[in-house]
């Protein structure tokens, strides 16, 4: 039996993995891959590399710590994780089972994807799914934002404040009744478009062109880039069943990163934590590594 399983490759998981090891932990990690959210990154023809602050050389340095060490993780998706004496089974894909004493769970969260010609295509290259990584590089630009929950309404609230003009792509009213909706429609370089549904996203290297339907009427909107904010998809679904979750399905954690079950930690996107940064979630799994260590250092 491990004394702790971390599932997840991403910010968090990395961290929190590079940290177990330095504490002498028999760790295992359990990832589909290593980096996570960093090895997509939104190309934007307006954009050097070197202005994005995104914490990717830290998570590259961790990968290359863990990346030869193959005892230490396992290239699978955890499928089934149940509650066993002394702790906790954790049931891969391939049919193995791994036991450990305590879990971090940091298995991130996926963004909604829109379904239309041309997303695929465009996929990070002008279409992009986080406004809050890279507002700050619009400065005097134009933006598209797509969505009508408080993500989207916030994400449109703060390019506004640096680019020249942002549209708000609703499908429906959602929350613009809410005190984030009425700042958003009182703003001079805010346009909403309620009631449009994303038909096709256009262009040539990159995206250049979003093209929105509502009922018989088509319109075409051209941007510096398109920014998909449907909510997130947190990747709880393991634990479900052994912790407590808020209403949009996130693992509830207090400042310590702890679950509402002894021996289960959780970092990162997958949590009810305001994360979405790569620098944010390294934090966040660092925390997990030192109180899961802390917790592992309790046990009889």
């Amino acid at each position: 039996m491990n004394d702790l399983i971390i599932l997840g490759g991403g910010p968090a998981g990395l961290t929190a993995t590079a940290y177990a090891l330095r504490k002498r932990l028999d760790v295992l990690l359990i990832s589909r891959d290593l980096g996570g959210k960093t090895n997509y990154r939104l190309q934007l023809p307006f954009v050097e590399k070197h202005l994005v602050i995104n914490g990717e050389e830290i998570v590259g340095r961790f990968t290359n710590e863990i990346e030869y060490l193959e005892f230490s993780r396992v290239f699978d998706k955890a499928e089934k994780i149940e509650k066993i004496k002394g702790g906790f089974a954790v049931s891969t894909r391939d049919g193995k089972t791994h036991q450990a004493k305590a879990l971090i769970i940091a298995t991130g969260a996926l963004g909604r994807l829109l379904k239309v010609p041309g997303e695929q295509e465009y996929m990070n290259r002008g279409l992009c799914y986080s406004a809050i990584s890279y507002a700050p590089l619009f400065i005097d630009r134009t933006a598209v934002v797509i969505g009508d929950t408080a993500l989207a309404l916030r994400s449109t609230a703060e390019l506004a404040r640096i680019a020249r003009k942002v549209t708000l792509v609703a499908p429906t009213h959602g929350e613009l009744d809410s005190p984030m909706g009425k700042k958003v429609l009182g703003s001079a370089n805010v346009e909403v478009l309620e009631g449009f549904q994303v038909d096709a996203v256009q262009g040539d290297v990159y995206a250049r062109t979003l093209v929105i339907v509502r009922e018989d009427e088509k319109r075409e909107i051209e941007a510096d880039a398109f920014f998909v904010e449907l909510d997130l998809l947190p990747q709880s679904e393991a634990v479900a069943h052994l912790v407590k979750l808020d209403t949009q399905g996130r693992i509830v954690v207090d400042s310590r990163n702890r679950t509402s079950a002894d021996g289960i930690f959780a970092a990162g996107d997958v949590t009810d934590v305001i994360a979405e940064q790569v620098l944010i979630a390294i934090g966040e799994g660092a925390k997990a590594a030192l109180t899961a260590y802390e917790y592992l250092l309790q046990l009889p």
